[in-house]
């Protein structure tokens, strides 16, 4: 997993957020390519951005849900803490230290504002970790045992139900009537297989509209007049005035 460095913004789109939910919902038996199938562009493009996510913290860890009863019968219990705010993030990476937590979470709330979920061989065990909680200076409030745990993706990142993928997978709008489109280059589309000066030329391509950047598999690509546009190609365009649609007209094909 790649570090993530402080100060580094990185905007979502559509791609990466259907990523995100590809990988929520199943990531130990979801590839790349599967993924690229899902999304239309290309497993490379899929594998780059995977890489952002992992490089800007966005996606953390890939981490196995366990059911410690079916397992070892074994018990889970989930302790509801209060901890002072001030010292909150210190106590939630001591506690996380103690043998058998698996899991701290860290509320915004006054009270019960640290969630930790351990896992023990015998209710002793568990006091063990009671004990062990208080001598950190954690208030326990409340505790029960877990009895099952259900997982599911993000749903606002997945398909929508009549989501057109043949059109912009991100779009950005801008002062002065301007706005930012990131398009996947399909196939059939007009585009395909010219370069930006000869589709300028022959009308293709909207004269109010300016390719800004092209993400060809793993790479970023400065577009020039002489840069060929393929398919899968993820397209930037910058549209001054003017109909965005049109501008994206290029791009796609032909509606079936």
């Amino acid at each position: 997993m790649a570090e993530y460095t402080p100060g580094m913004d990185y905007r979502l789109d559509e791609i990466d957020r259907r990523i995100i939910f590809e990988l929520m919902r199943d990531a130990r038996n979801t590839s790349a390519p599967t993924i690229a199938e899902e999304v239309n562009v290309s497993p490379g493009t899929i594998r780059n951005r995977i890489g952002q996510l992992e490089e800007h913290g966005i996606i953390r860890d890939y981490t196995t849900t366990v059911d410690f009863e079916r397992a070892d019968g074994r018990l889970t219990n989930l302790y509801m803490c209060n901890a002072p705010i001030s010292e909150r993030e210190t106590l939630a990476q001591e506690v996380s230290a103690i043998p058998g937590v698996i899991n701290v979470r860290e509320l915004m709330t006054g009270r019960r504002n640290l969630h930790v979920l351990a896992v023990g061989e015998d209710t002793e065990d568990l006091r063990r970790i009671s004990r062990a909680i208080s001598r950190i200076g954690i208030d326990i409030e409340d505790e029960d045992l877990v009895q099952t745990e259900t997982n599911s993706p993000y749903a606002a990142f997945g398909p929508e139900q009549d989501r057109a993928t043949r059109g912009a997978t991100d779009f950005i709008s801008l002062a002065g009537d301007a706005s930012v489109v990131d398009v996947t280059v399909q196939s059939d589309a007009p585009i395909v297989g010219r370069t930006l000066e000869d589709a300028g030329q022959d009308g293709i391509l909207e004269d109010h509209s300016l390719v800004i950047a092209i993400e060809r598999s793993d790479r970023i690509l400065t577009p020039h007049g002489e840069t060929v546009i393929q398919p899968d190609d993820i397209v930037t365009i910058l549209c001054r005035g003017g109909d965005p649609e049109e501008a994206l007209a290029a791009f796609v094909g032909a509606e079936p």
